[in-house]
């Protein structure tokens, strides 16, 4: 994989021989039923650092569903907008419209030819999608993408399991340690959540008069 895989170089030469823009880092926790990604705001264009506050995370089906990228930033719109319809075709079922976006990646002419990763979240699940057709949960509910992935995952991981920290604070944290570490990733960091729907108190119910 391209652009966004953990043992990539964070930036490369397309074929015609010009720098891609790239490099960053997504991470995406899961506690409690609670899920937050957060991400830098960093673009990269060779060696020049050329945004500071990029928005590389999205809110989709009302903000029940998290998404973000790492890769070529035209490449990921596309695939955003491909997830999307996706995500309202399968009536917001978050892993079928990831399998689905998955298998067009993976088997459409145009589509292979994007070079991104995403991460995809709903409360209940966190997944890594990428072009050679992966579909990934992980087991920790930790995971991470673009040049950053493997401080961010292992400063997560610390957090999970020394600490009483939210997924929001968790995924904060492990970006700020990144962003000291990983010259591809600045501390501009954007944080989005979602949070299971509370299950009504059967004592505060309705009832009918």
């Amino acid at each position: 994989m391209r652009n966004a895989g953990y043992q990539q170089s964070p930036w490369h030469e397309s074929s015609s021989g010009s720098p891609r823009w790239q490099a960053t880092t997504i991470i995406g926790v899961l506690r409690d039923g609670n899920v937050a990604l957060a991400g830098d705001g960093q673009v990269t264009f060779g060696d020049v650092v050329v945004k500071h506050g990029a928005r590389k995370i999205r809110t989709l089906a009302d903000g029940k569903v998290l998404a973000g990228f790492a890769g070529a930033v035209a490449d990921a719109l596309t695939l955003f907008e491909k997830f999307e319809s996706q995500l309202s075709s399968s009536d917001g079922d978050l892993r079928r419209a990831a399998i689905d976006l998955a298998k067009e990646w993976r088997t459409d002419r145009y589509l292979r030819r994007l070079e991104a990763q995403l991460l995809v979240a709903d409360p209940e699940q966190l997944l890594l999608l990428s072009g050679e057709g992966d579909v990934i949960a992980p087991d920790d509910g930790i995971a991470a993408i673009g040049s950053g992935a493997p401080y961010a995952t292992a400063a997560a991981r610390a957090l999970l399991q020394y600490s009483d920290k939210d997924a929001r604070e968790i995924a904060e944290a492990a970006m700020r340690v990144t962003a000291d570490l990983c010259i591809y990733t600045n501390d501009r960091i954007i944080v989005e959540t979602a949070t299971q729907a509370d299950e009504q108190d059967p004592d505060n119910a309705p009832t009918d008069t």
